[in-house]
């Protein structure tokens, strides 16, 4: 039973960030550019590696973020509004995200460990991949209440494609509504039933501008939002802008107390059939977490797609409990 509820919770805007990489540093520069949190603990393991990206982020002009910096221990996550895990290998090029599973697991079982000593209170954000496995994990190992633990997912991925669509149709991204759901990465799927464009269906604004549409044209954009974590790896060695700036919209609302939707990953309980495995919906997230797994209007081919993504998912999930990770 979680005895840690969030009207129980003493707001302090207060973050931890589990593993300094690449990715972890890039959030953390991203909140404090926000001025979203008012005190900020770095955790890792590489120590003088922790403490040059406190020293590097700290040293930034005043005005441009007033948040508390420092680098921590586990025992720091006491308190925290919001924790952050990032800790993990990359993937390289060559790789997909459920290549990941085995290295990044081992990392998940000790971090568990740990938050399980010291934590208290807050939400749990999983960012490290493969996010829906490592999601999975820290669901069943915390044991936290309902919507407590969830990961950034295909947010990302939806970002991609809504960017991808507004380069075709030459408006800013804001005029474009697009979000992919599943599995963040081979199993992800376009949701181009409930595309829009400038308010209207993305097939009735290219009919009325002119603009040709059609599923050859679909299909393009869907493998190059699937390639783009790729072709960025293969030309500089890692991604970390891009999900950066999705853990802070979604610490916004967690730290703010706002409501936002965006697709993310967490355990759902029987959405369209689907059951006891992580996978991405939109959702209504605020300071306690997922408020709601909403349940979009999807067609056929969608809602089969997404229940094969699930089976693809749980064939992993089921070989994680055989090497004995979940317990």
């Amino acid at each position: 039973m979680n005895l840690f509820g969030a009207h129980s919770r003493n707001f302090t805007k207060k973050v931890s960030i589990i593993g300094m990489g690449y990715v972890g540093a890039g959030i953390a520069y991203a909140l404090m550019i926000k001025d979203i949190a008012r005190e900020i603990v770095f955790i890792d393991t590489r120590s003088e590696a922790v403490n040059a990206e406190m020293l590097d982020i700290r040293h930034g002009i005043l005005n441009m973020g007033s948040a508390k910096i420092k680098a921590g221990t586990y025992k720091d996550i006491k308190d925290s509004d919001l924790i952050i895990i990032t800790a993990g290998r990359g993937r390289r090029v060559d790789e997909t995200r459920l290549d990941l599973i085995d290295d990044n697991l081992k990392i998940a079982q000790d971090v568990a460990q740990n938050i399980k000593k010291y934590y208290n209170q807050g939400v749990i954000l999983v960012v490290a991949n493969p996010v829906d496995i490592i999601t999975y994990y820290f669901d069943k190992k915390l044991k936290l209440s309902k919507g407590t633990v969830f990961g950034t997912g295909c947010s990302l991925d939806s970002s991609r494609l809504t960017n991808v669509i507004a380069d075709y149709v030459g408006l800013e991204p804001q005029f474009v509504n697009a979000t992919i759901i599943g599995e963040h990465g081979q199993g992800q799927i376009p949701l181009w039933s409930t595309v829009q464009v400038a308010g209207l269906p993305i097939e009735k604004y290219c009919e009325e501008v002119g603009l040709e549409f059609n599923d050859k044209i679909k299909s393009e954009m869907a493998l190059k939002v699937l390639n783009m974590g790729s072709e960025i790896i293969s030309g500089k060695g890692r991604t970390y802008y891009g999900i950066s700036t999705c853990v802070c919209y979604i610490a916004d609302a967690i730290l703010n107390k706002r409501t936002v939707t965006s697709s993310v990953t967490s355990v759902l309980d029987n959405v369209f059939g689907v059951k006891n495995v992580a996978l991405s919906l939109p959702c209504i997230i605020d300071y306690s977490g997922i408020k709601k797994v909403l349940e979009p209007d999807m067609n056929n081919d969608e809602i089969e797609k997404f229940k094969k993504s699930a089976e693809s998912i749980i064939d992993f999930i089921k070989r994680a409990d055989e090497k004995l990770y979940v317990r």
